[in-house]
């Protein structure tokens, strides 16, 4: 599951490495967390655009008080479940996610730290998402997960569905088949960079919302 990841970068860098016909501005931070703002590229009316949206659909259990706040659902671990397929079969509700490092938490527990996880010769990169309008906190997104390569083993079992450039319009554009086969597909373990740091995982109360996988 993939709970913290940075887009540092400005607008203009995003728009440009994603033939985006905007600067959107955006209230996210560097580090994007469960809950929070980050920014999103999809498609509208034949133009790629970037929009700021919250991380993590919305989902209320049937066990919380009516005045309790919503779980994000921020990982999407299978798109042929119910909640998923409607959108996923929707080209128009996929979206590509910016990022230039996502981070799992590795250690002792009480003493777990940051390990990050990068592209080889990539500042920015894609991870394959949906996205939909919400009553509770409007535009939403969600990462897709899938089974991780060697060269992320050692930390996690699970990362995000990472795309190459050349992928992107077959995420955005292709058949829902096309869609499974981008998540079942290993992207390459040769391609991933790894760095280990003494950074606290929890660093600010945003990480212990409690998000969900679905």
């Amino acid at each position: 599951m993939c709970n913290l990841y940075t887009l540092r970068t400005s607008a203009a860098e995003v728009a440009a490495h994603f033939g985006i016909a905007n600067c959107v501005a955006s209230n996210a931070g560097e580090d994007v967390y469960p809950g929070a703002p980050g920014v999103v590229v999809r498609e509208a009316d034949g133009q790629r655009i970037a929009q700021s949206m919250t991380w993590g659909f919305p989902l209320r259990l049937k066990t919380m008080a009516p005045t309790a706040k919503p779980k994000p659902v921020n990982n999407i671990a299978d798109l042929t479940k119910p909640m998923w397929k409607g959108l996923a079969l929707k080209p128009k509700s996929r979206c590509l996610i910016p990022l230039t490092a996502f981070a799992e938490a590795e250690g002792q527990k009480g003493r777990k730290t940051r390990t990050w996880f990068s592209v080889v010769d990539q500042p920015i990169f894609a991870w394959a998402g949906l996205w939909r309008d919400s009553a509770e906190w409007g535009p939403v997104y969600s990462g897709v997960m899938t089974d991780c390569n060697e060269a992320i083993r050692p930390v996690h079992d699970r990362m995000p569905v990472l795309l190459h450039a050349g992928e992107w319009d077959d995420w955005l554009h292709g058949s829902f088949d096309d869609a499974l086969t981008l998540q079942a597909r290993c992207f390459p373990d040769h391609l991933i960079a790894m760095e280990r740091t003494s950074e606290p995982w929890l660093k600010r109360k945003d990480l212990m919302i409690t998000p969900a996988l679905i």
